[in-house]
């Protein structure tokens, strides 16, 4: 099955053919830099980071860029407040704002482009723009001329007259139309270390020229896939259309890719409502295989739960993949090398089902049915206190190597189960604010009275355990504990 995606232009899935065979050009809108970035700006790098992956694992040649917008009034008006210059902390924003990307285990970027690296590109694509009659200058101010674009709307669906109508009456005597929009501001008072020399004044650069200019600088005038969360689609990425067939002629962006957003337990998260999180606290907290799961768990273009009952619903989830892992683990042995053909056939399946999902418009959820049955088929051919032979190694070199490749294509599944596991447990006895040598204590009296016969006492024990929130089980080898999930 060839890869289909759901063009957000066209509203439909379409066959993906690159612009050039075998290459792929692919940007995505990246963060305004001038704070900790909260947990739904990191669900478009991760849901991006899977899609470069696969298309790579399919055979393409990805080039990506994610930017970071480090021109904005919120950066200016915050390094007023702070003492600093708009540089210094917009440079602390994506330093640390790197940080939270790398502790999520994601691939890097192959081009991260700041605006103010890429002025020249900016005043260039103005100059064009208005050499093209598409944007005019008033009073040091550039604006882009709507009128002057017969496709304005063609992603969003808006019509402009509509727009007009319900436009509220604009004070900027600047403009030739309300829906006109900014391509170069002048600065105003306090603005000197946000600004840069023009034909037009002193000034800056709008949001929605930034982006269209670096993707012409990188790319030229014409890429693949441009991604971004849904809310972009209008007016950002509707600009950007507009001043990129402005400025070129040429039809600008072949498939838009937008994911949808989080819902924190039912809410959509907002600064308003007060639940947002920032992805520095979330991963204080949790481990980032977590917020992997929930982002991917579930289709991009669906919202995603955000909250204490999807957390929890996904520790067990990501236990239970982890708990056959470990076990696989304990039984691999080096000098295995061919996996178990019955296994094989297994893993196959599910691989076609992982292919054909993906291969869907990324449909992720068909990818953890596939992992879900696989682990099933593991725990049912493989337990805990099997004596270990040549056929139980081979299952679980099947077994590893499937979770692991398809696990790579997410950036999951890559940590050592037993110390992950291990983490997870420790994760969640901080919560219960439990110590793990007190619980290993009670299991090891319970053992010694196991040991004793002494089975009352070993019951009471284990009930002791239970209410705890600590789930026991035996071996021949032994008895193990982990966190009831």
């Amino acid at each position: 099955m060839a890869l289909k995606i759901y063009n957000s232009q066209s509203r439909q899935l379409e066959d993906f053919s690159p612009l050039t065979p075998g290459k792929v050009t692919m940007y995505v809108c990246g963060p305004t830099v001038y704070d900790f970035l909260h947990v739904g700006n990191f669900r478009g790098p991760v849901f991006f980071n899977l899609v470069r992956n696969w298309l790579e694992k399919s055979g393409y040649q990805v080039a990506y860029a994610l930017n970071f917008t480090d021109v904005d009034d919120k950066i200016i008006a915050r390094a007023n407040e702070r003492g600093m210059t708009p540089h210094e902390l917009t440079e602390k924003y994506i330093a640390e704002y790197k940080k939270d990307f790398a502790d999520l285990g994601l691939r890097p970027h192959d081009f991260n482009p700041k605006v103010t690296e890429h002025m020249d590109d900016i005043l260039s694509m103005v100059k064009t723009l208005i050499e093209n009659k598409k944007a005019y200058a008033e009073q040091g101010d550039v604006l882009y001329s709507i009128k002057s674009f017969d496709g304005y709307g063609k992603l969003s669906g808006r019509n402009p007259d509509e727009l007009l109508a319900g436009a509220r009456v604009d004070v900027d005597e600047k403009k030739h139309s309300p829906l006109d929009f900014a391509l170069w501001k002048k600065a105003k008072p306090g603005e000197e270390q946000a600004s840069w020399n023009s034909p037009w004044g002193v000034g800056r650069p709008g949001w929605h020229i930034e982006c269209s200019a670096m993707i012409k600088k990188i790319f030229g005038d014409q890429i693949d896939i441009h991604g971004g969360g849904m809310d972009l689609i209008f007016p950002h990425h509707e600009n950007e259309i507009a001043q990129s067939e402005g400025c070129s002629g040429k039809h600008f962006v072949k498939y838009w890719m937008h994911n949808n957003m989080l819902n924190f337990s039912g809410q959509k998260m907002s600064k308003s409502v007060g639940n947002l999180v920032t992805m520095r606290e979330f991963l204080q907290t949790y481990n980032s295989e977590i917020y992997k799961w929930m982002m991917l768990s579930v289709h991009y273009r669906s919202t995603s739960e955000f909250g204490d009952a999807a957390i929890e619903r996904t520790v067990g989830s990501l236990a239970r993949v982890y708990s056959a892992l470990s076990l696989a683990e304990t039984y691999l042995a080096p000098e295995v090398t061919v996996p178990d053909a019955g296994f094989e056939k297994i893993t196959a399946e599910a691989w076609k089902k992982v292919e054909s999902g993906l291969n869907d418009d990324f449909g992720t959820p068909e990818v953890f049915a596939a992992i879900f049955e696989v682990v099933r088929q593991f725990n049912s051919q493989v337990r805990r206190g099997m004596k270990s032979n040549p056929a139980v190694q081979a299952k679980a070199l099947s077994f590893s190597k499937f979770i692991k490749d398809v696990g790579a294509l997410m950036s999951m599944f890559q940590e050592p189960a037993h110390d992950f596991l291990i983490k997870l447990d420790d994760m969640l006895l901080k919560k219960m604010d439990l110590q793990r040598a007190d619980i290993d204590a009670l299991v090891a009296e319970r053992s010694a009275a196991r040991d004793a016969k002494d089975f009352a006492k070993s019951d009471e024990y284990r009930n002791k355990l239970t209410g705890m929130g600590i789930s026991v089980s035996d071996t021949a080898t032994g008895s193990f504990w982990e966190v009831t999930k």
